[in-house]
């Protein structure tokens, strides 16, 4: 069912949209993708909400711990298949970790920054 124009997105489809917009090779965190969201503080809702997603309609792998990690557990089936996704758009993953862009660095800084 569509939301009329007038009718709030709810938390979960605000952070599920902010996910779909997360680019191609650019990883960032739960933190990040909550505070897009417009929900600054919620990063386990959106881990919440990504544990619980059916969908592989979600670009999932590129959301990570906000120091980068990747939050299964190393070795595991999903850490291996998180690291595979990452290297195949062409992010560097060392030991389970990349390097995430700083919020002063991301294109939503560069684009609404005071000048």
């Amino acid at each position: 069912m569509m939301k009329s124009a007038d009718t709030p997105l709810t938390a979960e489809q605000r952070i599920v949209a902010a996910i779909r917009a997360v680019p191609r090779g650019q990883p960032t965190s739960y933190g990040a993708v909550a505070r897009r969201a417009g929900l600054p503080g919620r990063a386990r809702l959106v881990a919440r909400i990504l544990a619980h997603s059916e969908g592989a309609h979600l670009p999932w792998h590129r959301i990570l711990r906000s120091d980068g990690r990747i939050a299964f557990p190393e070795g595991s089936e999903a850490y291996l298949e998180q690291c595979q996704r990452l290297r195949a758009e062409g992010v560097d993953v060392r030991n389970g970790r990349v390097r995430l862009l700083q919020d002063e660095e991301s294109l939503d800084s560069a684009v609404w920054a005071p000048r």
